[in-house]
């Protein structure tokens, strides 16, 4: 299983940017739910926002109103629509997936609840 995010990048401050996370070997459809985490310099890799199975979304509080995560599952991806970026917005992303074995049907925005995680992609956010 391989996550695989791309659409990072450098915009100012109230810009957007898309990122995507396209698994190998891996379903965004059958998974119970799926994340994106964040790691800003200097902090604690964050959860951002998730998605499960049936549709159902939690995002952190800083983010809610600007970031929304969504399944392709034509394509098979995980996507993150960030508006209104921030400077504090500011990281590397992960796209984040459990085990098929897990049964539980969320795992929020705990680290723990994942288990596959990819390299990240940067984001960059200049006032």
């Amino acid at each position: 299983v391989r996550l695989e995010e791309s659409g990072g990048g450098s915009v100012q401050a109230g810009g957007s940017l898309t990122l995507s996370c396209a698994p190998t070997q891996y379903s965004v459809l059958y998974n119970n739910y799926m994340a994106w985490f964040r790691q800003s310099p200097g902090k604690e890799r964050e959860g951002v926002a998730t998605i499960r199975r049936d549709g159902l979304t939690e995002y952190a509080e800083s983010v809610k109103g600007r970031f929304t995560i969504s399944k392709d599952i034509d394509k098979n991806l995980l996507i993150l629509l960030m508006n209104d970026l921030k400077p504090e917005d500011t990281g590397t992303y992960y796209c984040a997936g459990p085990w098929s074995s897990r049964t539980q049907l969320s795992g929020g925005l705990t680290s723990a609840a994942y288990d596959y995680w990819g390299q990240g992609t940067h984001v960059t956010v200049s006032s």
